[in-house]
C-alpha cells in the first residue's frame, strides 16, 4: 500500500520541510496564511490536509489562506479590536479633552516651523495637578510616567521651548546704527 505522503516527499525532504516550517513560524497573521497557501498548492497540490500532514500546520488556516489567495479578500481577524486595554483617552474622554485644552493653551510651534510638533513648558505632572484642580478624580488620571507617554503619543513633546535667538552681530551693525542717530539728529533740527 502506497503512503500518503510519497508523492509529495518526492519533490521535498524533511529538512526542507522543517525549514519551511520554521520560516512559516516567524511569520504572522495574513502573511503567514499567504505563505502556508503558496507552499500547500506547490508541494501539496492544494490539499490542506496534506499539509496539515506533511508541515504541521493547522488545516484551517491553510484553508482559509487558499481562499484568501483564490478570492483576493483578505480576512481580518477581531483580536487586535478587541485584544488589550483601552487607551486612556477612550477611557476618560473628558479628562482628555480638558488636556487636550490645557497643552493649546501652554504649548507652542517649533520657532524654525521645520516639524509641526507642539512643544511644551508644561510637565506631565504639572499637568496632573492642573487637571486635579479642575476638578479630575485621581483614579481618573494616569500616573505622570503614563501621562508623559499619552501626551508624545498625541504630538506634545515636553522639552523645553527655545525662544527665537536674535542674529549674531555683524561687522556693520555699529555703523548701522551710527547712521540712525545722524539721521535722528538732523531731522530733529
Amino acid at each position: 500500500m502506497q503512503s500518503v505522503l510519497e508523492p509529495t516527499l518526492k519533490y521535498i525532504s524533511e529538512s526542507q520541510a522543517e525549514d519551511l516550517k520554521l520560516a512559516s513560524s516567524k511569520m504572522s497573521g495574513a502573511e503567514r496564511r499567504s505563505f502556508q497557501a503558496a507552499m500547500t498548492l506547490k508541494y501539496c497540490k492544494g490539499s490542506a490536509r496534506l499539509a496539515e500532514t506533511v508541515f504541521g500546520w493547522g488545516r484551517g488556516t491553510v484553508q482559509l489562506g487558499l481562499n484568501e489567495q483564490r478570492t483576493g479578500i483578505i480576512c481580518l481577524g477581531a483580536q487586535s479590536a478587541y485584544a488589550g486595554d483601552k487607551l486612556w483617552e477612550e477611557k476618560h474622554p473628558e479628562a482628555a479633552q480638558a488636556l487636550w485644552d490645557l497643552m493649546e493653551a501652554h504649548s507652542q510651534q517649533d520657532p524654525t516651523f521645520r516639524t509641526s510638533v507642539s512643544y511644551t513648558r508644561l510637565t506631565a505632572a504639572k499637568a496632573l495637578e492642573e487637571l486635579r484642580n479642575q476638578g479630575f478624580p485621581a483614579n481618573q488620571l494616569p500616573s505622570p510616567s503614563n501621562m508623559a507617554e499619552i501626551l508624545n503619543r498625541n504630538g506634545y513633546r515636553l522639552r523645553k521651548v527655545l525662544k527665537a535667538k536674535p542674529l549674531k552681530k555683524i561687522e556693520q551693525t555699529d555703523a548701522i546704527f551710527d547712521n540712525i542717530k545722524k539721521r535722528r539728529k538732523t531731522v530733529g533740527k
